[in-house]
């Protein structure tokens, strides 16, 4: 009885370390996925990451003139018909040049994210 328990607690603690493991990643991602438009401003807090295999989400903060923090969340869903863009829960198709803006920004993502984390993995 007390194997079976000690193993389940292993079990959820190996768990744990998993799902915090991930989390990290993806937050440093992020992080580094932040400067694939260039250096971040001062005082401005700037994410762009891959969510899944057809969600980039790009994320900034900052405070403007009046001291007011604001923030700015864009969702890009990409679909066999097209790439919808979600911003204050508003969905609209995306256009051309908008398209090829986010397919550089997601290769330049990758190669930073590759070289910065995963070089030495393989």
């Amino acid at each position: 009885m007390f194997n079976k328990i000690l193993s389940g607690l292993i079990s959820k603690k190996s768990e744990q370390h998993q799902i915090d493991l991930y989390r990290n990643l993806v937050r440093h991602e992020a992080k580094l996925g932040g400067t694939v438009f260039g250096p971040i401003p001062k005082g401005h807090r700037r994410e762009f990451f891959c969510l899944d295999s057809r969600t980039w989400v790009w994320h900034e903060e900052w405070k403007d003139e009046q001291g007011v923090k604001r923030i700015r969340t864009t969702r890009y869903d990409i679909r066999p018909d097209g790439i919808l863009k979600s911003q204050h829960g508003q969905y609209q198709r995306v256009k051309i040049a908008e398209a090829r803006r986010l397919y550089s920004a997601t290769k330049k993502y990758m190669q930073i994210v590759n070289q910065q984390i995963y070089a030495g993995v393989r």
